[in-house]
């Protein structure tokens, strides 16, 4: 008999108490705490049919037919969801924190590398050996992920007390998503941490940590790097992501869109996503080259490989890699993927397995070797132990939206934001108005702050533009002017009216999920529909008074006309804030208890062209993200404005370095202006004379840091050895030569600038000593 789903477990349980059957045997090795992990997980596996096997590895998917993983009964293994979503807090499994979409939390530039930071963050607690403590960390995507999975944690406890099993209730995560943002038109864009290769993977660092928790024995919540590889765009513009195939140069293979995920896996992720692409005429889901030989083979990875949602079909009717069901399973099986993931029935990919092992298509010692990882994974996630040996055990439901949940929220949110202009220091806000508006289709509707993949949306604990920006004035007026986001209908009575009559007025727009998000590409980098004739008559209208421009969006937009109109005295980037975000902007813009001054940087370019973007299907690197970018920008990587001014001194690096000794150098920055505020300190290389192609800039080093009118603090970057190697005919190499080091708030020479300057020395890279 075959139980799988909730109620059949449950009566399987109430027949079991009733007749007096043994559910659980104690006497089973892979129940033996004492033994080591992969002895228990051998054991456990050895006892399996193959047929429960192939039960196990099919069951991944999203829905009810294909989630969870049955019960197995006799062995008193329960169900499992693998399918949860944690990309920006517990996705559509009941009431949960939402944090800022993850290229917000990317503009943040807040790293745990610099200790000597000015303040102590309120921090959520976490789960440690046999207590609870305070995260003491300053990375702010660490605590944001901790948070995270203290809630998924906490739900899945919940839940199964209840007996509840299904979609988003396990405490596997499909996520981070780490692709590169390589095109600003690809859909999911705001899912990234941006166009760096080095950035994404530091950010991926700390998420997983965060998420897994710190506990030497048990994962709080597993992470699951996606997706995974060479994955970008496009979506549906000009074709589908389901058949589509990136040609990729090995060399931009390995030095932009595989560093990431090595970094993940470094990490200690439990899992990676395939994903749905082509690499050369191999789908990822079936690519040994990519699964094993690099995966496995060059970096260690012992986890299980899962694929995107329906991915194992699209090796058949996307790809036509293959004809038939058994034969993509076995080729998904032999090049590494253990779980599927699809809506489909029971006639999805792995319901074949049995079938491709009795054709001779695939080894059963192959296929059992696949299931490992995934009771691996439960295992460490307390499963199968006695559960007060699990710290975890003790997290429940009193975290979800808890006040150190909610603050820490706000606080990613303030942080996010990217001050894009500011004419004549007219931020921060000194003053009370007696009238304000805020206008345009993001001003007042809660669906629009979050970004694709967000937890369920409370509106009780969303603080629209509107909302956070009443306190601004004795009356505040808002008017959408748009009937949707796209703002294809426009009306502009209404706005010109409530304009005129007030003394500051905000605008409010930008894209929501409508135009960008996973499925959907945007075909150009134009305000949709009639958003820019909204705010050209937000300002006609308001004659001179000033007028302030709020963004609400993952990929750039051409926002040229406001960038050189008088009449936009400000521009805020506020990507996809979430929850909080109205309350962020309003600490934004009057600098809230004198240190609320915006620090974000950009973590993507904004091309000043349309015309500068190469084909979304081209994936040769030359032209695209700052790393190979030679035009003028609107914005540049790393850009973001102060309330206050910033200088450089005293660089000091080595002056010579051998291979395999990282870069440790140091550098004072001081706040020469007369507001509190955070610097974001960017380090830079560029090797001179390298024998092969190189990025023109590559950041090797950043930190986050409060400084207090003319205080001079002195910082101090490690650079890996392995950041300053270069990819060559034969792998990854130090070479001798000079490497130039620029150290500052802003790539050097860029335009726009931020005012600040940067600082450069040259070291001599040599083989000996």
């Amino acid at each position: 008999m075959t139980i799988s789903g909730n109620r059949g477990f449950f009566f399987f349980l109430l027949f079991c108490i009733y007749s007096g059957v043994v559910l659980i045997r104690g006497d089973y090795p892979f129940r033996n705490v004492s033994l080591p992990w992969e002895a228990r997980v051998d054991n456990l596996v050895s006892l399996l049919t193959l047929d429960e096997i192939q039960q196990q590895m099919a069951f991944g998917g999203h829905g009810s037919q294909v989630s969870p993983a049955p019960a197995i009964p006799r062995l008193g293994v329960g169900p499992y969801s693998w399918n949860t979503e944690c990309l920006d807090g517990d996705v559509d499994a009941g009431p949960a924190t939402s944090f800022p979409q993850a290229l917000g939390l990317a503009a943040t530039f807040r790293l745990l590398q610099n200790r000597n930071v000015a303040h102590v963050d309120r921090l959520p607690y976490v789960a440690h050996h046999n207590h609870l403590h305070p995260l003491h960390s300053p990375d702010l995507v660490e605590r944001v992920a901790r948070a995270t999975g203290l809630e998924v944690r906490a739900k899945y406890n919940n839940y199964t007390q209840h007996g509840l099993y299904g979609d988003h209730r396990g405490l596997s995560c499909f996520s981070p998503v780490i692709n590169i943002m390589r095109d600003p038109r690809w859909g999911r864009n705001q899912e990234t941490y941006g166009e760096d290769p080095i950035l994404s993977g530091i950010l991926a660092t700390s998420f997983v940590h965060g998420l897994q928790g710190n506990d030497t024995r048990y994962v709080l919540a597993n992470a699951g790097c996606k997706h995974f590889d060479v994955h970008g765009g496009p979506e549906n513009i000009p074709v589908g992501r389901d058949s589509f195939d990136a040609q990729v140069s090995d060399r931009d293979w390995r030095s932009t869109f595989l560093p990431a995920f090595k970094a993940c896996v470094e990490a200690g992720t439990y899992s990676l996503m395939c994903s749905y692409n082509s690499i050369n005429g191999v789908p990822a889901c079936a690519n040994g080259v990519l699964l094993t030989d690099i995966l496995r083979t060059e970096w260690g990875f012992t986890g299980y490989v899962v694929s995107d949602e329906n991915a194992l079909e699209q090796i058949i009717t996307g790809h036509h890699y293959v004809n038939d069901n058994v034969t993509a399973a076995a080729v998904a099986i032999e090049a590494g993927v253990s779980l599927e993931v699809s809506s489909q029935n029971t006639h999805n990919i792995f319901t074949n397995i049995v079938a491709a092992v009795k054709a001779g298509e695939i080894s059963e010692d192959t296929v059992r070797s696949r299931v490992k990882p995934l009771f691996y994974t439960r295992m460490r996630l307390g499963e199968f132990d006695p559960p007060d040996m699990n710290p975890y055990t003790q997290v429940n439901v009193s975290l979800v939206q808890s006040p150190a949940h909610r603050d820490l929220a706000l606080e990613a949110a303030v942080k996010s934001l990217v001050l894009l202009k500011n004419q004549n220091g007219f931020l921060p806000l000194k003053q009370r108005f007696n009238r304000i508006a805020v206008v345009g289709p993001m001003s007042n509707s809660p669906a629009v702050l979050y970004g694709d993949y967000s937890p369920t949306i409370d509106e009780d604990l969303t603080v629209t533009p509107f909302g956070g920006l009443l306190q601004l004035s004795d009356v505040t007026v808002s008017e959408d002017g748009c009937t949707d986001p796209r703002c294809t209908i426009y009306e502009p009575a209404n706005v010109i009216d409530v304009v005129k009559s007030s003394e500051l007025t905000f605008v409010c727009l930008g894209t929501s999920n409508m135009i960008e998000s996973e499925g959907n590409d945007r075909a150009d980098l134009e305000l949709p529909g009639k958003q820019l004739q909204l705010l050209q008559d937000a300002v006609t209208a308001a004659d001179g008074k000033p007028v302030v421009l709020l963004l609400f969006n993952a990929g750039p937009l051409n926002i040229t006309w406001a960038v050189q109109s008088p009449g936009v005295v400000a521009i805020l980037e506020c990507f996809f804030p979430a929850q909080s975000a109205g309350t962020a902007i309003f600490m934004a813009l009057t600098n809230y208890g004198g240190v609320s001054s915006p620090a974000g940087r950009l973590p993507a370019t904004w091309p000043l062209l349309a015309s500068q973007i190469p084909e979304m299907v081209n994936y040769s690197m030359v032209g695209r993200t700052y790393r190979y970018f030679e035009g003028l920008t609107l914005y540049p990587f790393g850009y973001g404005l102060s309330y206050t001014t910033f200088t450089y001194s005293e660089l000091r690096t080595p002056d010579t370095l051998t291979p395999g000794e990282d870069l440790v150098l140091q550098v004072t920055v001081t706040n020469t202006g007369e507001v509190t505020a955070d610097e974001v300190t960017q380090v830079y290389v560029q090797w001179i004379n390298s024998s092969v192609p190189t990025p023109r800039l590559q950041l090797v080093a950043f930190n986050r840091t409060t400084l207090y009118p003319s205080q001079p603090q002195t910082l101090t970057f490690t650079v890996k050895a392995s950041y300053l190697e270069v990819y060559t005919d034969n792998g990854w190499e130090f070479e001798p030569g000079l490497l130039l080091v620029y150290v500052g708030g802003q790539q050097p020479y860029q335009e726009p600038s931020v005012g600040s300057n940067v600082l450069d020395a040259v070291i001599v890279m040599k083989t000996g000593r």
